[in-house]
This record gives C-alpha cells, sequence and structure tokens, in this order.
C-alpha cells in the first residue's frame, strides 16, 4: 500500500483508541465469553424467517485431467435471501465455490482463470504448499486490461495476467482446508463477496475409523453476511470498486459483521437428518465474528458435540463439549448423534454468543429412524507430531497502535511490509511462539501447524486439543504454542485472520531458510 492510502486508511485514531482501551479493560476482568470485537451492519431488506431454506452442499469439483482442476472467477448472481437476486464474485459462478476433493500424498495443480474486475490471490488456508503457490498478498492474477495495481511495491512479487497455475503437493493429514482470496488490502471485502471454498483432504486410514461418511458427512460453511435495499451484499468499503483505496469506515475498523448467518450460503438453514450419528465439518469463515455453537432440541436438551478433528486433521481422541467457541477461519470437526431425538423434532444450531437473529445458525429436523453403522473409536489417530525442545522461543503483540501518523492493527508495532522480513527461521527448526493481544485476534500461520501449549499461563482448553493452523486470542490473553518448521523453504505469512485486521496491517513475513 502507498504510504498516502495508509494514513488515510488508518488516521482514525478515536475508533483505535476506544478499541484499544476496550482490550486493556477486557484484560483486567476476562471472561468466559468476551464480547465480539466488531461492529454490526443491518440488512435494509426484509430477512426471512429461520429453518425454511434448504441446506444447500457445495458442489464437488470435477478433474479436468487426472491431478488437474480449473476454476473460473466470474461475477454471477445467486438467489440467497428468496425472491432476491445478489451478484457475487464466485469461484466458478457459486458461493460458495465448489469444493476439491484430494487425496493425502497425491499432488493437484489448480489452474485459477480472473475474469473479475479487480486482481485476485488464491491462498490454500492450512496447506502445506510451496511458497509460490501459497498465495502472498502480492503475487496477484491480474485481469484482462489492468493497467496498473494500488499496492505496496513489493519487488519479489511474481504477478501473472488472466491466469495462475497453483500447485498443492497436499502432503499432509487429512483435513478440511478452504481456500479464499489474499489480495493486498483487500482481502476483507473479497471473501465477503463470495471468493471462499472447501478443500477436503483425506487418506485411506481416516476412512478405515468408520466415521459418519457419505450423506451423513455435512460440510458447513458459517458466515454472516448483510443486505443493502436492492439486494446486493453490504460492506462499508471506502472504495466500494475495491479498486484503489483499501479499508473501510471508521466504525467498522474493529471488523465487520453481519446480521444474517449464512450456512453453505443459505440463510438459517435446515436440513433433513436420520435418527443417527452425522459427522459436520464446520469452518469459520465469517471476516469477524465469533461463534460458541450449543446443539439444543425442541425440548431444551443439549446434544453433546463430540470433536474428532481441528484445523489440521483428527485429534488423538474425541473430546465432548457442551459448547464450542469458534473463532474466523477455524474449523472443527465434530460428530452428534441424533439417535434419541424424536422423529419429527428439530435440533437448532445456536450462537450464544449471538443476540436476536445471530443467536441462531441453522436446524436439523429428523426425519426418519435408520441403521447406524457408524462408530466414534476411543482412538482418531497416532500420527500427531510430537516435537523435541524448541531452538528458540519468540513472543509478537497484536495491538492496535501508532502507524504511519495514525493507528492501525500492528503485529509488535509494525504495519505489514512486503519488503520487510520479520522472522527468519532454518528449515526443520522447532519453535515456541508466545502469542499477546488486546482484543479479539484469530491469529493464522501459514505452512506450518502448531498445538497450543497454554493459554495465559494455564493448560490449554478442550477445544484447543489437536494440531491447529488458526487459533482464537481473546481480549488481554497470552498464549503459547509450538511448531516445527519443516514443509517448504520460502516467503510466508503470519496474521491476524480478522479480516479487516489483516487488511489494515495486522500481518507480518516469515522466511524459512
Amino acid at each position: 500500500m502507498r504510504d498516502l492510502t495508509r494514513r488515510q486508511v488508518l488516521g482514525f485514531g478515536g475508533a483505535f483508541g476506544l478499541l484499544a482501551a476496550t482490550g486493556l479493560a477486557a484484560a483486567a476482568t476476562l471472561s468466559r465469553r468476551p464480547p465480539v470485537t466488531g461492529a454490526e451492519l443491518r440488512s435494509a431488506v426484509p430477512l426471512p424467517p429461520a429453518f425454511q431454506v434448504p441446506l444447500p452442499l457445495p458442489q464437488v469439483l470435477k478433474p479436468v485431467a487426472p491431478g488437474r482442476y480449473e476454476i473460473t472467477q466470474r461475477v454471477a448472481e445467486a438467489e440467497i435471501l428468496p425472491g432476491i437476486r445478489t451478484p457475487l464474485w464466485t469461484y466458478g459462478g457459486t458461493f460458495p465455490g465448489p469444493t476439491i476433493e484430494s487425496r493425502r500424498g497425491q499432488a493437484i495443480t489448480v489452474t485459477h482463470r480472473n475474469e473479475l474486475p479487480v486482481p485476485t490471490v488464491v491462498h490454500l488456508h492450512g496447506g502445506r504448499t510451496p511458497a509460490d503457490s501459497d498465495g502472498y498478498p502480492t503475487d496477484l492474477v491480474l485481469p484482462r486490461d489492468w493497467a496498473d495495481h494500488h499496492a505496496m511495491p513489493d519487488p519479489r512479487a511474481v504477478r501473472t495476467h488472466l491466469t495462475r497455475d497453483y500447485t498443492f503437493p497436499l502432503d499432509q493429514r487429512p483435513a478440511l482446508l478452504w481456500y479464499h482470496d489474499h489480495r493486498m488490502d483487500f482481502t476483507a471485502p473479497a471473501i465477503w463477496r463470495g471468493l471462499a471454498g472447501l478443500h477436503i483432504v483425506r487418506d485411506d486410514a481416516e476412512e478405515a475409523l468408520g466415521l459418519p461418511s457419505g450423506a451423513r458427512e455435512l460440510p458447513l460453511m458459517i458466515a454472516d453476511r448483510a443486505f443493502a435495499a436492492d439486494g446486493t451484499l453490504d460492506y462499508p468499503s471506502v472504495d466500494a470498486t475495491l479498486r484503489d483505496r483499501p479499508g473501510v469506515r471508521e466504525s467498522f475498523l474493529g471488523g465487520v459483521l453481519g446480521d444474517v448467518i449464512l450456512v453453505n450460503g443459505a440463510p438459517w438453514p435446515v436440513h433433513e437428518v436420520d435418527a443417527a450419528r452425522y459427522r459436520l465439518r464446520i469452518l469459520n469463515a465469517s471476516n469477524a465474528r465469533h461463534y460458541e455453537l450449543e446443539a439444543l432440541t425442541d425440548a431444551g436438551r443439549r446434544l453433546p458435540l463430540v470433536q474428532i478433528g481441528a484445523d489440521q486433521g483428527l485429534l488423538a481422541a474425541p473430546v465432548t463439549h457442551a459448547t464450542l467457541p469458534i473463532g474466523p477461519a477455524e474449523r472443527y470437526d465434530v460428530v452428534v448423534d441424533f439417535a434419541g431425538v424424536p422423529v419429527g423434532s428439530r435440533v437448532r444450531l445456536v450462537n450464544r454468543l449471538g443476540s436476536g437473529r445471530t443467536a441462531e445458525v441453522m436446524a436439523f429436523v429428523v426425519a426418519r429412524r435408520a441403521r447406524d453403522d457408524s462408530r466414534v473409536p476411543p482412538v482418531l489417530s497416532t500420527d500427531l507430531p510430537s516435537w523435541g525442545p524448541p531452538a528458540r522461543v519468540r513472543e509478537f503483540s497484536f495491538r492496535a497502535g501508532q502507524a504511519n501518523g495514525g493507528h492501525g492493527w500492528l503485529v509488535d508495532g509494525s504495519p505489514f511490509d512486503p519488503a520487510r522480513t520479520d522472522v527468519t527461521v532454518p528449515l526443520g527448526d522447532v519453535e515456541v511462539w508466545r502469542l499477546v493481544a488486546d482484543v479479539h485476534h484469530p491469529i493464522h500461520l501459514h505452512v506450518a501447524g502448531f498445538r497450543v501449549l497454554s493459554r495465559g499461563g494455564r493448560p490449554p482448553l478442550p477445544h484447543d486439543a489437536g494440531l491447529k493452523d488458526t487459533v482464537s486470542l481473546r481480549p488481554g490473553e497470552a498464549m503459547e504454542i509450538v511448531t516445527r518448521f519443516d514443509g517448504h523453504r520460502g516467503r510466508y505469512l503470519f496474521h491476524c485472520h480478522n479480516a479487516e485486521h489483516e487488511d489494515m496491517g495486522m500481518m507480518a513475513n516469515l522466511e524459512v531458510v
């Protein structure tokens, strides 16, 4: 981003001062469910009643040749709210984009063609990906007739016109990943407009466990949005074209929240289920909204959420939750057993952090009795990494602060600069990172999965189990994570995945050498 533009974007001292003060106050009175960071947009169209629209299931993308896929990024319209057509930026004409299903250790190449009016970048979130396919924010795919781009100068950027091949080795544990736009300064509005899709990695060992599968395995991409009076997606960009000036209006600098909860692109949908176990593969694809999920029957009985996986695949053993918090970009694999619910009854998936309409997510209607041969074994995985002593310990702060004459979202007091190397790590080294937050910050590390060692000097919480790539820091919280950088050499990122924070400077460069 040019300095002048960054000053324009970050010159909102009052709002950031309030956010910093809020974070400090929260640090002193940290509760189990702290306030969510961000401001909510209110839709200007009538919203449909909950649990009327059937849950869509994203189509699975077919390869054009063995190991090769093609996706065209283009503008399309969809009926998200009943009777209203909404223009979107899409992968392949749908929101969410098509799901890619792949096998562990079998490399694939995805060719993306950009027919949108702006540059794009594709990041496979959670992928152990070579740096040239990881989706660095300045590695732009330029659209036709794009004469200029307005991003911070980066001599290492690799730009292409119209198309780019992204190669993913997929030498990693089976897991639910997702792909989304990662363009410098404009990630948040691009995801909001529809540039997100799922990618599932599978292997034989996981499939042999007997977990719910087929029609009883449901991918659930949860995202909030708001709608303008003309049916378009409302978003408070300072430049609605997303061509020149990045950033959002002052009151939304903490993050943008919508008042409509979408699951797989449908508002508060409903899905018929058998009286059996179901595997719910949940992604929080919201820009800034946090959720605390709970499954409740019509009679008010809470169904256990049996967590079997995290961002980077299966846990060692199941963990049972009454409620499950999930921050932006986190994924959880849970099994819900509907066997004890009377046929004809409804089970609501609710959000304990929401209010009004945002307290509801979706519903399941138990339609029939059915045979269920699935199981949740006591041992799920034996391949979780166990790393030796760390070569070094680092500390990083994620806070609001001064930047270029204004206020910004900063890592260690500095806004993002692609020309600066913030961290250099030798390939294969084990490191412990201590992460410190002022307000809510979901922190994402590219290329390497990690394990949570502690929160606030205490043991990890139950939902911190397993191998993760994104972790939700609560206001005033410090957390320790451990990882080994054994994937690939090159330039990568770590950043806040509150997408508005990310666009306004809360990213840093990681060089694996």
